[in-house]
């Protein structure tokens, strides 16, 4: 059996590989939601937003599905929907907002293909104060309005993705300099400091 800390270990080994915008992402976007919808409990579930790179039209990404689920209760999360969705083969991983292994912490889920073993989706289910988390809607929608930010943005992770071919938690850490500066002019944009 595979302890948490091998698991881990093996998850952020994984091939980073970017590929060209595909316009079938918003429908597999889509489709997980409705699946989502149809098999979680109503009641913890409040939103279901599409984010990340393959939200936005025309940006290279990682073909993997970021979706952030607004939950009403982490714990019930953890106990009635992680077992849900482990059962039907999902990885599930409570994991820390920042950092190694501090609080506050959230549901992480990752979809992969059956046939193939590789991700398609990774679910975030988190409480509304989370603001970490919705603020990367924010840089979604600041990617989409401004076109030459989102090309930066593509060159920027494909050097990445070239540098950190296995190694998820470089290549993340990377871009988060990029990531704080434009959120931070889309929150100036939207008049919140």
């Amino acid at each position: 059996m595979e302890t948490l800390e091998e698991r881990i270990r093996r998850l952020v080994q994984e091939d980073v590989v970017i590929e060209p915008y595909d316009d079938r992402w918003p429908l597999s976007f889509e489709r997980e939601k409705e699946h989502l919808l149809s098999c979680l409990p109503q009641e913890l579930i409040r939103r279901i937003e599409h984010f990340g790179s393959t939200a936005v039209p025309g940006l290279a990404a990682k073909p993997i599905i970021d979706m952030l689920v607004e939950v009403t209760d982490l714990d019930a999360t953890r106990s009635r929907i992680a077992p849900l969705l482990e059962a039907q083969g999902y990885d599930y991983l409570w994991r820390p907002t920042r950092g190694e292994d501090g609080p506050p912490f959230y549901a992480w889920f990752i979809k992969r293909d059956s046939a193939t073993g590789v991700r398609t989706h990774h679910i975030h289910m988190v409480e509304d104060h989370f603001v970490d988390h919705w603020d990367r809607l924010l840089f979604r929608d600041y990617l989409i309005a401004h076109p030459e930010i989102a090309q930066k943005y593509s060159m920027l992770k494909l050097r990445l993705a070239s540098m950190h071919q296995k190694d998820r938690v470089a290549y993340t850490r990377d871009k988060t300099e990029f990531i704080a500066r434009v959120t931070e002019q889309a929150r100036q944009a939207r008049g919140r400091i």
